[in-house]
């Protein structure tokens, strides 16, 4: 955490500017920046360090649920409501909810949402009484939602709510010159965990760091650096080239979107579109069903295999 964020000059900065307020915070970036490790040093950084941490990804909620899940709901307030469910915000009073891919909420939870934070209150689903929530929110996303409310599929009132203290994190391969210290930074992490006697990276090793574009950011240079201290016998990191991408980042983006796209309508063809339980898709693809809810969304896939 120290490394990535210190390697960021100008995030860090930011975060020392903002971080003692209760100012909602939006961080803008490609999957993979590091979004939520900013979300947790401005809430280690607040005066609300002693209350929860609460991270919640919207893009990878049951559709039917995010409301349920947010705001909470009383029993009998659905079908299969059998007793009352705190939200996320209840859960993060005192505290700091980590909102992710806010982008992909729908438009009657963006309505709600811009009501806690324009008053302060949840409504459970199914209950009458207005609970008052002190809660510091930061949300997150790749998408440009300028864009989404020009389009008409973001409300304009809560983009401005949210775009109160907006920082954005530039994609790796742009910040080429902070991969000696993540890399360093990984490397102790890791060589701690599995118990290896690591402990140096060579300077051919972080040529090779340097020549890769990262299309999968800081998260795939963290796998990476993981994978090396695993098969590295020595004190010195062994980075293979053979374990990293040449297409270009969109090129490769692309393809894994196609892939894992492919993956799930096999999946759903293999299953008859069932989701839950065993030999469901979500067991065939080794997911949680909400994990699976989510990328279908991203992939605008139904059920049946079909488009939303």
């Amino acid at each position: 955490m120290t490394a990535l964020i210190g390697a960021l000059a100008a995030v860090r900065r930011a975060i020392e500017r903002v971080a003692a307020t209760d100012a909602t915070v939006l961080i803008l970036g490609e999957t993979g920046t590091g979004k939520e490790l900013v979300a947790r040093a401005l809430h280690e950084q607040s005066r609300r360090v002693r209350g929860a941490f609460v991270p919640v990804n919207g893009a990878a909620l049951v559709p039917a649920l995010v409301a349920s899940e947010l705001f909470g709901h009383e029993s009998g307030a659905f079908t299969g409501a059998v007793k009352r469910r705190i939200g996320r915000f209840e859960q993060a009073h005192n505290g700091t909810l980590f909102l992710d891919e806010v982008g992909d909420l729908a438009a009657d939870v963006q309505v709600a949402l811009l009501r806690v934070l324009q008053e302060g209150i949840v409504e459970r689903l199914g209950g009458g009484d207005a609970i008052p929530v002190s809660v510091r929110l930061v949300a997150a996303t790749n998408r440009d939602l300028a864009a989404e409310v020009r389009a008409g599929s973001f409300r304009a009132d809560l983009f401005y709510r949210l775009n109160v203290f907006p920082i954005t994190l530039p994609p790796l391969r742009e910040r080429k010159t902070d991969i000696p210290a993540l890399a360093a930074h990984f490397l102790a992490h890791f060589a701690e965990r599995h118990r290896r006697p690591t402990t140096t990276i060579s300077a051919r090793a972080l040529r090779t760091l340097d020549a890769h574009d990262w299309p999968g950011n800081v998260r795939e240079f963290q796998n990476v650096i993981e994978r090396a201290v695993i098969v590295s016998d020595g004190t010195e990191l062994v980075v293979d080239p053979a374990w990293l991408a040449t297409t270009s980042p969109v090129e490769t983006a692309r393809t894994w979107a196609e892939q894992e796209k492919a993956r799930i309508l096999a999946a759903l063809k293999a299953a008859d579109g069932r989701i839950y339980g065993p030999g469901g898709a979500a067991q065939r693809l080794g997911l949680k069903p909400t994990t699976l809810y989510g990328k279908m969304r991203k992939h605008g896939l139904t059920r049946d295999g079909g488009g939303t």
